[in-house]
């Protein structure tokens, strides 16, 4: 790293360093304490960290460290468990990713069949969906919305950084009549109130 770092960079590296999970700026400065401006410390330690074994990355407005993805390879353990989803998992998460927050009726009018509750369990447990609060309306459904986690775990910052429907298509993941009927949600989707 440049230089001597002051205090209030050492301090928010620090905690960064020691967090069990990423943390968020209003997170980082209670542990750091009055008096350290935050945002400056983690914009002079993702610089000082660029190019080196380990990187300062943000993801869903939290911050940690990790791997540079360059050295990622020498870290993999011999044993990978791959996760392995249902193509009814899959299609569920794109939903939330895309639609949150989304209740459990509209996942299943989305996708044109029910669910059933184990596929909503194996996200949850995944930590890639979590509970969102519920639906004001009779009934008072449950709301499902992504985690910083699904972020991180697909590289993403945020949900900004989702896949377009042009991107889809020419990666060959839409075929003609996906690409009709998106066209047609998105129509009518632009139409609602």
């Amino acid at each position: 790293m440049s230089g001597e770092l002051d205090d209030g960079v050492r301090a928010v590296e620090a905690a960064l360093f020691a967090a069990e999970t990423p943390l968020a700026e209003a997170a980082i400065a209670v542990c750091v304490g009055d008096g350290v401006n935050v945002a400056a410390a983690l914009a002079t330690l993702r610089q000082d960290y660029a190019g080196r074994g380990i990187n300062l990355v943000e993801r869903g407005g939290r911050w940690h460290f990790q791997t540079a993805p360059d050295l990622a390879h020498l870290l993999r353990r011999e044993r990978a468990e791959p996760r392995r989803l249902s193509r009814a998992a899959i299609e569920t998460l794109a939903i939330v990713a895309y639609h949150e927050p989304v209740s459990r009726a509209e996942i299943e009018a989305i996708r044109g069949v029910q669910i059933s509750k184990g596929t909503l369990d194996v996200l949850m447990e995944a930590g890639w969906i979590r509970p969102a609060g519920r639906r004001q309306v009779p009934g008072r459904p449950l709301l499902y919305a992504t985690t910083p986690a699904f972020l991180s775990h697909f590289g993403l910052t945020g949900r900004r950084d989702l896949p377009g429907i042009d991107e889809l298509s020419a990666a060959g993941l839409l075929d003609p009549l996906d690409m009709s009927t998106l066209s047609l949600e998105m129509e009518k989707d632009a139409g609602d109130p």
